[in-house]
């Protein structure tokens, strides 16, 4: 092997590599060095001790109890189920918005087809930012004040402070119902894993989804109803200048669940199309002439083999919005970048905090491409 690193040909290469790495290891030492001095210099300690010291600072929007005498490190948990819960909840949303609008844009209404290509061109084609300022400062601040909130429906009202909505607390004989839900997700799989095996035999196919909706709506419902309806209900009324009881969604939170939904749907939604279009117009023809109706076409034959080139492009997209979130600090949204940037202006730990956000981050984006890839494999085609 050294024999051939010295050879003429390779010499060259290789001892610029070398100089390379030397130069990325020397500039990394360097950093290093010149941080410590800096931290020095402004008294700052390092490490993660900080944590553990009282926070001092609300959050005003949290979904595990939170005082400000907690800890920075309990502050930061907040701020990364935040994280989360947006992410999630933005993905399914984009998710449900990109392909009703991709499937729209290949549609034979041609009005239809013409909004929602009107709808992905402008929303691919502005900032993200101005987006989430636009649904925050123009669309729900136009909402009704408080005291002329509008009654969605009985017990729902909708202003300016937000989405308030009854709250379910949880009684004695709960854990039966939760428990029926789960038994109800492992009948839902197995049916499905036999009506598999069963059309591979016979041909014949089941109504898998309605067959799936009312296993997993009937099974609790019937513990629900056996248990004697182990739930009850905080509605939310209005007293003084604001509601109190039932939970919310504040403007904040309905503004970046909105609009990173509309944005990256707008995305998913060209990788739907694009995907529906890969698919050969003989698959369409041949349903056709087998008097298969449209829509059902599009749902059980088109999108199916759409998949294989709609997922790989969508990971992107996903992992794309779950940074984005981070925007969240720019409409007063108590993500963990939001968090994260009182903790760094009280104590300085800069360093530290940032390399919370990036490994926070890199877990989620990791988790997403895993899941991602496991699904892009279900429908890949396979060769003999």
């Amino acid at each position: 092997m050294l024999s051939t690193f010295f050879t003429p040909r390779n010499l060259l290469s290789n001892l610029v590599q070398l100089l390379m790495v030397a130069a990325a290891i020397g500039g990394a030492y360097y950093l290093f060095l010149s941080t410590q001095e800096n931290l020095a210099a402004r008294h700052i300690e390092t490490g993660f001790a900080f944590l553990s010291q009282e926070a001092g600072f609300p959050i005003g929007d949290s979904l595990i109890d939170y005082q400000s005498s907690d800890s920075y490190g309990y502050a930061l948990l907040v701020g990364i189920i935040n994280t989360l819960y947006t992410a999630i909840l933005c993905i399914i949303l984009a998710t449900v918005v990109g392909v009703i609008v991709g499937v729209a844009q290949v549609s034979d209404n041609l009005l239809i087809a013409k909004i929602a290509k009107t709808y992905v061109e402008i929303l691919r084609n502005v900032p993200v930012l101005l987006i989430l300022l636009f649904v925050y400062g123009v669309a729900l601040a136009g909402l009704p004040s408080v005291k002329q909130a509008v009654e969605i429906f009985p017990g729902t009202f909708l202003s300016q402070r937000g989405l308030y909505f009854p709250r379910a607390i949880p009684e004695d004989g709960f854990i039966w119902v939760a428990m029926a839900f789960l038994v109800a997700i492992g009948l839902t799989i197995l049916m499905v894993r036999w009506a598999k095996k069963r059309q591979n035999l016979t041909g014949r196919s089941l109504p898998l989804f309605w067959l799936g909706t009312a296993i997993l709506t009937l099974v609790p419902l019937s513990v629900f109803w056996m248990a004697g309806g182990p739930v009850s209900w905080d509605y939310p009324a209005l007293k003084g200048f604001n509601f109190s009881g039932g939970a919310v969604f504040r403007p904040e939170f309905l503004a970046l669940v909105i609009g990173l939904a509309l944005y990256r749907g707008a995305f998913i939604a060209e990788n739907v199309r694009s995907g529906i279009m890969a698919v050969s117009k003989g698959q369409n023809e041949a349903a056709a002439a087998l008097g298969v109706p449209p829509s059902r076409i599009m749902r059980g034959v088109i999108l199916p083999q759409a998949l294989r080139t709609i997922i790989p492009a969508t990971t992107n997209d996903y992992a794309s919005l779950v940074k984005d979130s981070s925007l969240a600090i720019a409409i007063g949204y108590p993500d963990m970048v939001s968090i994260g940037g009182t903790m760094i202006g009280q104590n300085g730990q800069a360093i530290e905090v940032i390399g919370i956000w990036m490994l926070v981050y890199l877990s989620i984006n990791l988790v997403i491409s895993v899941l991602m890839n496991v699904a892009n494999k279900k429908f890949q085609l396979v060769e003999r």
